[in-house]
């Protein structure tokens, strides 16, 4: 994809240092799935929400992926967790993988996100 296609995702204060995430619709190979995005750091952070370890979404409910510290993502099913700035997971069944990130772009108050060669916006 040649590209830079940009999709909005949300307003930028939707997101929240260490609060709820945001999903959003994506395909990959072919297959729906979606998408995430976190406030860490004063930066925002995009993954598929798919576990390393088995591929599950992390979310404990919509838009959960900190625990309780707000330090860490975890995934709900089998309590891998992981850096939300690099994706790495610290921890768990896949400690040293990492979440598949998807380049976001935070401008003029929105939220967008940029689809790459694995990941496709929904319906492409």
């Amino acid at each position: 994809m040649n590209s830079p296609t940009e999709i909005l995702i949300c307003a930028s204060s939707d997101i929240v240092e260490g609060g709820l995430g945001k999903r959003f619709p994506v395909m990959v190979h072919g297959d729906d799935a979606t998408g995430f995005v976190v406030r860490y750091g004063g930066a925002v952070f995009g993954y598929l929400n798919r576990c390393a370890h088995v591929p599950v979404e992390l979310d404990w409910a919509e838009g959960e992926f900190f625990e309780s510290s707000g330090l860490y993502l975890m995934c709900a099913t089998h309590g891998a967790v992981y850096a939300p700035d690099t994706g790495k997971c610290e921890g768990g069944p896949c400690t040293g993988a990492h979440l598949r990130k998807i380049m976001t772009v935070e401008r003029d108050g929105q939220i967008y996100w940029r689809p790459d060669e694995i990941v496709k916006p929904a319906g492409a």
